[in-house]
């Protein structure tokens, strides 16, 4: 028998609605937003820095791919292709193992000091060296605070070579300069705010040190981020001066903002406020698959979740129907598999369903025929707690009793990052794209200590496999793309029968906007929705 998802869903909708109500008593009076003025309502609550070199989360990624510039980027109607974007041309030597990079001519900060070879090779050095939680896009090269500043050098005012250690995919180091990490930043301003070596870390959290068509003028956490136009940007100008960011985590709330004109888009809406919203004449809707997956984990220090039989149960009860025909339609697919669609090797096998008996009989083979206690720590934000309270019931089917711990994305990352959860629900987007983004972290754990230097989703939850890292090692590694499809193809299918996730599904981001909004695309990455381009009439 399904899971009965609709009394589920009236429930939360009638919740969220009240708040909504009592979000929105007085506000009656705002004024309608300034022409000039892009304003957004969106959940980042996730937001921990504003310092590149340590931005690992997905909100954060959108403010990142606004602000600031990188050697190359991703063509947003395109993604297996590259554009240049401070870097005028690039090319590769026979070895594979030598990029060197040519500058279009005459860039500058938004402070309006030069942005040239010496800065970009500063901005990759500092990454590597203070060695925070996304510079393993980097280091998985070669490098390292030894040899860094040997690798990647400035060759002339206008130029700079990279010199890896292996001969990769040409297409995969490219991919991994687009990252947020592969972010310029400001040499000059930063050094004027260093605190006893720190290259400006302390300073960069709070601020802006960037060249990209918006500037950060305010990030308020869990409030606001404001940005304004770069008027010292390289290309086209930014069309809003202005695109603020309001944080607003219910989605009744913010579509309640978004017919009375308060707000001109909103990006947290409920497939029900999607379809509601539909037939509306001042309203239209934008869509695009995104390469971000979301998943239930096991933390394997947990003795009864690393029981291979446990891992195998908890993927039978979830209802991926019921959530797929209600808590994700429209904005998002069932998918089980690590890799998002669209990446090279990508898998579209959806093995499980609900199946009660099947995982109470798993759970009688692991020695836990009653079932068992656990708790999940869970980000308040929908559809998240829907499913986990969805899941919550289905699982109690077989005895077990999980504890929903509810938190703020910084509360429940930092424990999750801390391997101190049992059960997590989170998202993985593609930090480039590449196949590898998304196998580095779910099928590679190098090492298992607790004072691992990588620390993959699968370090996270203490999952030691030495064969599997060798296998995703080697396919990193194979140039000929039918052969690295196949590799990946054959990580996937052990992944999905062994593995600690729960993989549920893949994202459809949504967008509703006021119909005075022009310009506005969902790229394939959170660094890539490029508000920058987004006009008002």
């Amino acid at each position: 028998m399904k899971y009965p998802s609709f009394p589920l869903t009236r429930r939360l909708l009638c919740a969220t609605a009240a708040a909504a109500l009592l979000a929105c008593h007085g506000t009656a009076a705002l004024a309608a937003t300034p022409k000039d003025t892009l304003v957004i309502a969106f959940g980042f609550d996730d937001i921990i820095t504003m310092d590149p070199a340590e931005a690992f989360e997905l909100s954060a990624g959108e403010i990142m791919g606004n602000t600031y510039d990188r050697l190359v980027r991703l063509d947003i109607n395109d993604p297996s292709k590259l554009v240049g974007d401070v870097a005028k041309s690039w090319t590769v030597s026979p070895d594979g193992k030598t990029y060197t990079f040519e500058l279009k001519p005459g860039l500058k900060f938004a402070s309006g000091n030069p942005l040239t070879a010496e800065e970009v090779a500063y901005s990759l050095h500092r990454a590597v060296m203070l060695d925070k939680s996304p510079a393993f896009i980097l280091t998985q090269f070669g490098f390292n605070k030894d040899n860094v500043k040997d690798k990647i050098k400035q060759t002339g005012p206008l130029t700079l070579t990279l010199e890896t250690d292996k001969a990769f995919a040409p297409t995969f180091v490219l991919n991994c300069l687009t990252a947020n990490i592969g972010a310029i930043v400001d040499k000059k301003l930063l050094q004027s705010k260093e605190q006893n070596g720190d290259w400006g870390y302390g300073w960069l959290k709070t601020n802006y040190a960037g060249s990209g068509p918006l500037k950060l003028r305010e990030w308020r956490a869990n409030e606001i981020v404001a940005l304004e136009r770069n008027d010292s940007y390289y290309g086209n100008k930014s069309k809003p001066a202005r695109v603020i960011y309001r944080h607003v985590k219910e989605a009744a709330t913010q579509r309640l903002l978004l017919e009375k004109g308060d707000i001109d888009v909103a990006r947290n809406l409920s497939p029900q406020d999607i379809a509601a919203l539909s037939g509306s004449k001042d309203i239209k809707i934008s869509s695009a698959p995104k390469g971000t997956v979301y998943y239930i984990s096991l933390n394997q220090k947990n003795a009864t979740l690393a029981k291979p039989e446990v891992r195998e149960a908890m993927k039978w009860l979830v209802d991926y129907s019921a959530i797929g025909d209600t808590l994700i339609k429209n904005i998002g697919v069932i998918h089980q598999n690590f890799l998002p669609i669209g990446l090279l090797g990508a898998s579209k096998e959806n093995p499980y369903k609900l199946d009660v008996d099947k995982a109470k009989a798993l759970l009688a083979k692991a020695g836990v025929p009653n079932g068992f206690k656990v708790t999940i720590d869970m980000r308040t934000i929908q559809p998240v707690q829907g499913i986990v309270e969805a899941f919550q019931q289905t699982a109690k089917r077989a005895g077990i009793e999980v504890e929903i711990i509810p938190g703020d994305g910084k509360q429940t990352l930092t424990k999750y990052r801390a391997r101190s959860h049992d059960m997590y629900i989170g998202q993985w987007g593609a930090d480039y794209w590449d196949p590898h983004s998304n196998a580095d972290t779910f099928t590679r754990n190098p090492d298992n200590a607790d004072d691992a230097k990588a620390k993959p989703l699968a370090w996270r939850n203490a999952w030691a496999i030495p064969e599997l890292t060798k296998k995703s090692d080697a396919a990193v590694l194979e140039r000929d793309a039918g052969k690295r499809k196949a590799m990946y193809e054959e990580l996937q299918a052990e992944f999905r029968k062994t593995s600690p996730f729960v993989m549920l599904y893949q994202q459809t981001e949504v967008a509703a906007y006021r119909s005075n909004v022009d310009g506005l695309k969902l790229g394939p990455t959170f660094d890539t929705n490029y508000m920058f381009n987004v006009a008002k009439r």
